[in-house]
C-alpha cells in the first residue's frame, strides 16, 4: 500500500468519517462546527485532496456527494506511527514515551496498554 500521510484537518476529516459513514459535506461541516469555523467550501477542498491521496471516495448520491473513507484507521495509524518514529529516530523511542509521561499524556490505562505491547513484543524477538 502507498504511504498517505495525513495533515492535522485531514485526520479530522478522516475521523469523522471512520466513525460514521457515508458522510455529506454538510453533515461534516455540523459534526466540526464546535471544533473547527471550516465553511463547505474548505472541507470540500480537503476532500478532494484527500481523494486524490485515495484515502477517500466521492460517490454521485442524488443531489448531494457521499464521502466514504478508502484508507482505513488502523494502516493510517500504522503509518503516522512509522512516519513519526522515524522523524525523532535520533532522540530515542524513550524520550518519546518520558516526555509523553511527563506530561500527563498517558492515563494509567494507555501506560498498562502500553506494557503489555512491550511484554508481547519481546515475546515475538525472543
Amino acid at each position: 500500500m502507498n504511504t498517505i500521510s495525513l495533515s492535522d484537518g485531514e485526520w479530522k476529516l478522516m475521523n469523522l468519517l471512520w466513525d460514521e459513514n457515508p458522510r455529506t459535506i454538510a453533515n461534516m461541516v455540523n459534526a466540526l462546527r464546535d471544533d473547527t469555523a471550516w465553511t463547505k467550501a474548505t472541507i470540500n477542498i480537503m476532500l478532494n485532496r484527500l481523494s486524490e491521496k485515495g484515502a477517500v471516495r466521492i460517490e454521485a448520491g442524488g443531489r448531494t456527494k457521499l464521502f466514504y473513507p478508502i484508507l482505513g484507521r488502523e494502516d493510517a495509524v500504522k503509518q503516522e506511527a512509522s512516519s513519526t518514529l522515524e522523524k525523532i529516530r535520533t532522540g530515542g523511542i524513550g524520550l518519546l514515551i518520558s516526555t509523553m509521561t511527563a506530561e500527563g499524556s498517558l492515563s494509567d490505562e494507555d501506560i498498562d496498554e502500553l506494557i503489555g505491547i512491550l511484554k508481547e513484543g519481546r515475546k515475538h524477538n525472543d
